[in-house]
């Protein structure tokens, strides 16, 4: 059943030193043509999955809130007649804080949208020079000011576990970030992937990245201040108001369907995984040629489908419901996970067990990755 969109705009204003969509940066866009693709990549998926109403819509990638609005309209339009809106629809645009997307909320909301997601990163101008953002502190909280006056919900995010960053800075950031009044917070910690310039600086002794355990410090104390706030995490990086968590990220992570369309968007659709062409040229040279940017398009097992439905489900606070998992890809609970390393987690405070359902504690949260490792079990994974 199609219930959420991804609409994927890849371009990029610049570079970034943290990201691997270097490829995508353009002086120019033609959104005559943009808008031609975009709708028959959207038609062919409907043709597949036309079973709606969608319930959220997400413009994600890039620098999707420099898409002209009229754009977003005409997909928002397109997707209506295909599928149908729920009536309470969540359409999300990402965002950077730039005056100049800014300046497109007013027309955006006007086109639909209703929910912002901020990429504000951090709350210190020489944080922002060495994250590689275009945008300063006060055009952020000006672009907050904007956005809170436009969209129905508006989230943002922060980046912790920066190098040299402490449990006091930490403090002082996120106490401040928490009196914006925004009712979603997205706090993601600094990794450093391979392949990138921050990878490269990393290498050559630029700079030193935060050790595990200060991280680790300063994960916890998101915790503790968040959930003081009224704000408590539904997922290992995202924190909401009850009642305002993300609805399409939610989809992902309940491991739900959702239609990707656009270069790069992936996608899930029955028992399918798709993927667009990554590169734009390509995605419309294959849209040109088949009415669609597909790339890949595979059957998934059930054992694949089920080990992808533990890792992210495993990251929301809620948990997995193991009965409904093993009755919906006809595997056995006792081969889905290993029962004896969620007890022995249990005991030592990183799992709970209850009514049938598993997840993560808090400590557990703090060590997600490794914890997923020893509790899906060898079985499914040797699958």
């Amino acid at each position: 059943m199609a219930r959420a969109l991804y609409i994927h705009w890849p371009f990029c204003l610049k570079k970034c030193p943290y990201c691997d969509f270097n490829s995508h940066v353009r002086d120019g866009v033609d959104h005559a043509l943009w808008e031609r693709a975009m709708l028959a990549d959207m038609r062919h998926e409907h043709a597949l999955a036309d079973t709606g109403p969608l319930t959220s819509i997400f413009f994600g990638g890039g620098t999707p809130s420099l898409m002209p609005p009229s754009l977003v309209e005409r997909l928002l339009e397109e997707a209506e007649r295909l599928w149908g809106f729920d009536p309470q629809i969540e359409i999300t645009l990402e965002a950077n804080p730039s005056s100049v997307e800014a300046d497109n909320f007013t027309d955006l909301a006007r086109a639909g949208v209703n929910r912002v997601s901020l990429g504000l990163q951090s709350l210190d101008d020489e944080t922002l020079r060495f994250l590689g953002r275009l945008h300063n502190v006060a055009e952020s909280l000006a672009a907050l000011d904007t956005a809170q006056s436009c969209f129905a919900r508006t989230s943002f995010d922060l980046i912790y576990a920066r190098p040299g960053q402490s449990a006091g800075m930490w403090r002082a950031e996120l106490e401040r970030a928490l009196g914006f009044g925004t009712n979603h917070l997205s706090l993601y910690q600094l990794t450093i992937e391979p392949g990138t310039r921050f990878a490269t600086d990393v290498r050559r002794g630029v700079f030193t990245p935060l050790e595990d355990d200060p991280a680790a410090d300063l994960f916890a104390l998101a915790q503790e201040l968040t959930n003081a706030a009224g704000l408590p995490a539904y997922e290992v990086s995202n924190h909401a108001a009850p009642g305002q968590e993300s609805r399409h990220n939610l989809t992902y992570w309940r491991y739900q369907d959702y239609i990707g369309i656009g270069p790069g968007a992936h996608g899930r659709r029955g028992c399918m995984a798709t993927q667009r062409h990554r590169k734009p040229e390509n995605w419309l040279d294959a849209i040109a040629a088949n009415s669609n940017g597909l790339v890949e398009e595979r059957a998934l097992v059930a054992a694949e489908s089920a080990s992808e439905a533990l890792m992210m489900g495993l990251r929301l606070r809620e948990g997995i419901d193991l009965a409904g998992l093993s009755a919906r890809f006809h595997i056995p609970e006792s081969t889905l996970v290993d029962s004896e390393r969620v007890a022995f987690y249990g005991n030592l405070g990183f799992l709970w067990d209850k009514d049938g359902r598993i997840g993560a504690t808090p400590a557990g949260m703090a060590v997600l990755d490794a914890l997923l490792g020893e509790v899906v079990s060898g079985e499914l994974v040797a699958t």
